[in-house]
């Protein structure tokens, strides 16, 4: 298991009429932190885009809680169980600083040839670095 923590505050604009962060924010929040345990195992877009890979999203599952408010310093923890083959499955735990859960949410994600636009099987060298990260865990 892989896991990675993002911290964010949400922005003015990010809240509805009631003062909760409006529910589809909470899609937005899961991609930068997916995006950022990316980033941290050096398989970031720029990587990604190089290699001609792109990663659609093909499902996405979100359980609400308790609301999120403006300028609220939330926490959303990125948890990669798995080794991926052709599908990516990423699991998030978002929560407040009172460790208060507020959501949880579930995305998949498919590895796609950016030009043939068909899906392969994990590159060797994405299947390298996680595999690195799976062994270190469980070394520790």
């Amino acid at each position: 298991m892989i896991t990675d923590a993002f911290e964010l505050r949400p922005r003015y604009g990010e809240v509805d009429q009631m003062g909760y962060v409006y529910h589809a924010n909470y899609v937005s929040y899961c991609h930068q932190a997916r995006n950022e345990l990316l980033r941290k195992l050096g398989v970031d877009e720029i990587i990604l885009e190089q290699n001609k890979i792109i990663l659609p999203v093909i499902s996405f599952e979100i359980n609400y809680k308790k609301p999120a408010h403006f300028d609220e310093l939330i926490s959303i923890k990125t948890i990669i169980r798995e080794l991926p083959k052709v599908r990516f499955a990423f699991e998030f735990e978002i929560s407040n600083a009172d460790n208060t859960m507020l959501c949880k949410a579930k995305s998949t994600v498919v590895f796609v040839d950016s030009h043939t636009r068909l899906p392969k099987a994990i590159p060797s060298y994405i299947e390298n670095k996680l595999k690195s990260q799976f062994k270190t865990e469980l070394i520790n």
